[in-house]
């Protein structure tokens, strides 16, 4: 529930599906998103509780893939997923720090926002975020609890004001207006190019798998998180969706602005110390998620690392015998959000495209997880035993999951604009092509020799 947030998401990345699809096409395109994420994440439920490791995505393929093909998938879906939580680390981090940065704008007329001011806030948090999970470690379920609770209010603190203070656009126009601020030429197009206004906040899921290690009874805890976590997270965002839509106001003003939520909280109080009041719930719930962003993420490169699939594996997997935490995998996602976040201060949009990679990898390991157990279904080949079963219904469970995820991964390659210049260009498909090279190419030269996938391993012990 922390980490996804999706009332906060919907918030923070308004400005995409404001620009493609207008506010008919955030809501109808949210609610989709939401149905095809359910099939993914019910399907991930049951691989869960099947094998509820901390390798996830890639572990699950070395379960149920093809023997002569396991290793080299669960190979690449392993790189996926660590390059996914890791970039999603730097990514929620520099969000934060834009977030911050907006409040101070809004504050202070005077002052003139600078790139690597957003940057150092970034690192800030991000090292926050490290701090906590080395030295508050086992505090982390307590401050969990709170946070939730601050989640809950949060949410209710901004829908009320919302309610009562904004401006209501009539609910006809809300909900049938679709834009193409794009230029695409198609309302239909645009709205898909949009998708990630939906895709975003509802990402993730799978965060609790990674933790898997340190739960009990895994295989029965983890489907009821995720399953609950999708329900509760897409209802709090779908109506905090409408209700952002609902009270926009002049719809090019806040279209044109950086921070849209920022402009609404404005425009409906009246105020900046209410609107700052109602971002600070925003920015604390950001800065929230990056320090789980940063368990879940340490876990990832530690289980990959355990499994030989990374250079240095050793280091990375090294469990510091006091703490029984992965130490110099959490210090790790520290120094890759430090060279990330650097980026913006010569060039925001690299930045983005790199951050961008971290959505399509995720999905990727999604879908191709999702096809390991299609397969076995289709082939009649045996599945583990799980205590969320999905019996007759698994198969065109499964399938509806893959359709959503393929037309998902596609699209979310796609540009602002039809035409992009070299500012606006999505170049989130030439860094994911250069990853997936750059770990085949370790692979051919080095992994193939030492990594066998983590099923193997537990064969060589029967």
């Amino acid at each position: 529930m922390i980490l996804m947030q999706s009332w906060k998401a919907v918030l923070s990345v308004a400005s995409i599906g404001l620009q493609n699809g207008g506010t008919a096409g955030m809501i109808w395109m949210y609610l989709v998103c939401w149905a095809g994420f359910g099939f993914v994440n019910v399907s991930m439920a049951e691989m869960a509780s099947m094998a509820p490791t901390t390798g996830g995505q890639y572990h699950w393929i070395s379960e149920f893939a093809p023997k002569q093909h396991q290793k080299f998938l669960s190979y690449v879906m392993g790189w996926m997923c660590v390059l996914a939580w890791q970039v999603g680390g730097a990514s929620s981090a520099y969000i934060a720090g834009s977030q911050i940065q907006g409040l101070v704008e809004l504050n202070y007329d005077d002052y003139s926002p600078q790139p690597f001011h957003g940057v150092l806030i970034a690192i800030a948090v991000a090292g926050f975020s490290v701090f906590f999970n080395i030295a508050l470690a086992r505090k982390l379920p307590l401050v969990e609890a709170g946070l939730l609770t601050i989640h809950v209010l949060g949410f209710i603190g901004i829908m009320v004001p919302l309610w009562v203070l904004a401006p209501r656009t009539p609910a006809k126009d809300v909900f049938t207006t679709f834009t193409d601020g794009g230029g695409w030429g198609s309302l239909g197009a645009s709205t898909l190019i949009g998708v990630m206004n939906g895709i975003y906040p509802l990402l993730g899921a799978d965060a609790a798998v990674h933790m898997s290690e340190e739960l009990q009874d895994a295989a029965k805890t983890l489907p009821q998180s995720i399953v609950w976590t999708t329900i509760f997270s897409g209802a709090s965002g779908w109506v905090m969706l409408i209700t952002f839509c609902s009270c926009l106001g002049n719809y090019d003003t806040v279209a044109s602005s950086p921070t849209p939520y920022l402009s609404v909280f404005q425009s409906a109080t009246q105020s900046k110390s209410g609107a700052t009041a109602m971002a600070a719930f925003v920015i604390v719930m950001t800065i929230a998620g990056n320090m789980t962003n940063v368990a879940t993420s340490s876990r990832q490169l530690w289980a990959f690392s355990r499994d030989q699939g990374m250079p240095f594996s050793r280091w990375f997997a090294y469990v510091h015998p006091g703490l029984n935490l992965p130490i110099n995998s959490i210090t790790m996602t520290l120094i890759v959000t430090v060279l990330l976040t650097l980026i913006a201060i010569g060039s925001p949009v690299a930045l983005n495209s790199l951050t961008s990679l971290g959505t399509n990898a995720i999905l990727s390991s999604y879908m191709c997880s999702i096809g390991c157990v299609f397969w076995r279904r289709v082939t009649g080949q045996p599945l583990l035993p799980s205590k969320f079963p999905l019996g007759r219904r698994g198969l065109p469970i499964n399938c509806m999951a893959i359709l959503f995820l393929f037309i998902a991964f596609v699209f979310a390659f796609f540009p602002p604009v039809p035409k992009p210049t070299p500012d606006l260009m999505n170049w989130n498909i030439l860094v994911y092509g250069v990853s997936v090279v750059g770990s085949l190419l370790y692979y051919v030269v080095w992994a193939r020799k030492r990594y066998v996938g983590p099923v193997e391993y537990v064969r060589k012990l029967d």
